[in-house]
């Protein structure tokens, strides 16, 4: 085979064959897929958002029992029966949330603070943030902190995706003029190139909106509600409110993880009581 022949034959073979270039890109499929994570994918999905007890109502201490008028064997337990009128808001002297007036005829149980009924799940989630249709789950008190490193993992991942597409995007405008690749080649490059970039812009205004919602301690669902205060109860300052969502361990904060310390001295990590500012009036 003459050398004319031999580099006519490479030129042709170069053409037929799909060019990606020597990428990444070229070892996994170029669409946003999600099932690439490590381990918090499957979080925010199997995670429990956390429900109201069956027949919960607000724990009472005895001191607090006293000063209201009762009797020490009339302190209100979590297994007794609640009733629509049973609960009146008051707050504790260490700065809980105790009670808050609310009664959910759905459940027919008691509504601890930040509580919401879903109609999608059909139940009442505590500290409900949203229904999120991506993970197919509530977002609550139990997975919140799961559903925020979903979105800066999968951030992450497409951003990853879109930077090494961008070499094969450029590339993707001299072969269209030169007709030098196939219909079918270009249009995947365009179309993964896009559909990442649009992914990636996406959770990055979700993550933008999130961390202001975590600085002041407010769920989506409370966003009206804290328009209409000079100051939101529940703002601590940047630091507790961050810590009321992710703990303390500074080692768990990238995982969907929680220390047992946490879970025990951070009441808000369970979903049924709150710390609220001390200048703020029920």
């Amino acid at each position: 085979m003459t050398p004319r022949r031999r580099n006519r034959r490479r030129l042709l073979l170069r053409r037929r064959r799909p060019h990606l270039g020597p990428t990444v890109a070229s070892r996994w499929p170029p669409l946003p897929l999600s099932l690439r994570h490590p381990l918090p994918l499957p979080s925010p999905v199997f995670k429990d958002p956390g429900s109201v007890p069956e027949n919960w109502r607000p724990a009472v201490t005895e001191e607090e029992n006293l000063e209201a008028g009762g009797s020490s064997s009339s302190i209100m337990t979590s297994s007794d029966h609640v009733a629509p009128d049973a609960l009146v808001p008051t707050w504790s002297s260490d700065g809980l949330e105790r009670k808050q007036a609310g009664y959910c005829a759905h459940c027919q149980n008691g509504k601890p603070p930040r509580c919401h009924h879903c109609s999608i799940c059909q139940r009442c989630i505590l500290k409900m943030d949203h229904h999120c249709v991506w993970v197919v789950n509530c977002v609550g008190a139990h997975n919140y902190k799961f559903f925020l490193l979903f979105l800066v993992y999968t951030f992450l991942e497409t951003t990853m995706d879109t930077l090494v597409l961008l070499p094969n995007f450029i590339q993707f405008f001299s072969e269209a003029m030169n007709h030098s690749s196939s219909p079918g080649n270009l249009a995947i490059i365009f179309l993964a190139f896009v559909l990442n970039l649009a992914f990636a812009l996406s959770l990055l205004c979700f993550i933008i909106m999130h961390a202001s919602l975590v600085s002041s301690n407010t769920t989506s669902v409370e966003v009206y509600e804290k328009k209409k205060t000079i100051r939101w109860r529940y703002d601590l300052g940047r630091k507790k409110n961050f810590e009321q969502v992710f703990g303390t361990k500074k080692v768990l904060w990238l995982l969907p993880l929680f220390s047992k310390e946490d879970l025990e001295n951070i009441p808000a990590l369970q979903g049924l009581e709150f710390p609220t500012r001390s200048d703020v009036e029920a």
